[in-house]
């Protein structure tokens, strides 16, 4: 007898994989997303994994450590999540975590590939080099592709397309394209305010420089303070929204704490859109 939905199920997974790696608790109790000079973070980030029954006792990995642990289990969320919804969203998909830090990583993407053009060019000149600066670099922690699709898969219902007809179209594989980015997903365990610009700036890259549609672009983090999650929720033209790993959790622990005004700005970007759980992403790339 199945007990919960495949979505809680996997929701429930995600966080056991944080407590199992990520999300600590210090000898001092501190939680290893807050941040230690700040008494609120502290404090939610508290109340937020005693929440998710978090038992782990050790002192705070590195930052770069945390981040890419924190990719690497929502990578695996996204890839739980999304590949059951073939009926809502199907095709040939493929969810990864971006290793390494490849300023190209974007142009194996119908959309970006003439970026590697571009990259070519300001290596050959200097002027162009400095005009451009690094407005084409974009480095996504998660990404979600779809494979161009065959004749045979296009024309399986009823016969669409023959040699005559959508000779440019980017989703048929005999044109020769590359596979569609159909999502940059950038992951911040916590959020300073370099890191909020910095995923603004990525997500500008992204809307600027594309040729054809333009992927979903999503922040998924594990900040634990509403004034932070506004620098980079609030706002439009950039980020599509912002995922919270517990989202539940935290609205209750900023009421459990009594921080009305926390509570409030939760309220403003929960109610605006701006702000959602990390079970809402799936269904959201869905569209």
């Amino acid at each position: 007898m199945i007990n919960s939905s495949a979505f809680l199920a996997a929701r429930r997974a995600f966080h056991t994989s944080l407590l199992d790696s990520t999300l600590t608790v210090s000898s001092t109790g501190v939680v290893s997303n807050a941040d230690g000079s700040n008494t609120a973070s502290k404090a939610i980030a508290k109340e937020i994994a005693e929440q998710l029954k978090a038992e782990t006792v050790g002192e705070r990995i590195a930052g770069q450590t945390s981040g890419n642990q924190f990719e690497s289990i929502c990578a695996d969320f996204v890839r739980e999540t999304f590949l059951k919804l073939g009926h809502l969203r199907p095709g040939k998909w493929d969810v990864h975590q971006v290793t390494g830090r490849n300023r190209l990583e974007i142009a194996r993407y119908e959309q970006y590939a003439h970026l590697v053009a571009l990259d070519r060019a300001a290596k050959g000149d200097a002027e162009l080099a400095a005009a451009l600066g690094s407005d084409y670099t974009i480095t996504p922690d998660i990404v979600v592709a779809r494979e161009p699709e065959s004749d045979d898969e296009i024309n399986a219902a009823l016969w669409l397309i023959d040699n005559d007809v959508a000779m440019q179209a980017s989703l048929r594989k005999q044109n020769g394209g590359l596979p569609l980015l159909h999502a940059s997903i950038s992951c911040k365990w916590t959020i300073r305010s370099d890191r909020a610009q910095n995923a603004r700036s990525e997500a500008l890259n992204l809307v600027r420089n594309r040729k054809g549609r333009l992927p979903h672009i999503a922040v998924v983090t594990a900040e634990p303070t509403p004034s932070r999650l506004a620098s980079i929720a609030l706002g439009t033209g950039d980020i599509d929204c912002v995922y919270h790993f517990a989202l539940y959790e935290l609205q209750k622990a900023v009421e459990t704490l009594g921080m009305s005004d926390a509570a409030d700005m939760l309220a403003v970007m929960v109610n605006g859109k701006r702000l959602k759980d990390i079970s809402d992403l799936p269904l959201d790339l869905a569209v």
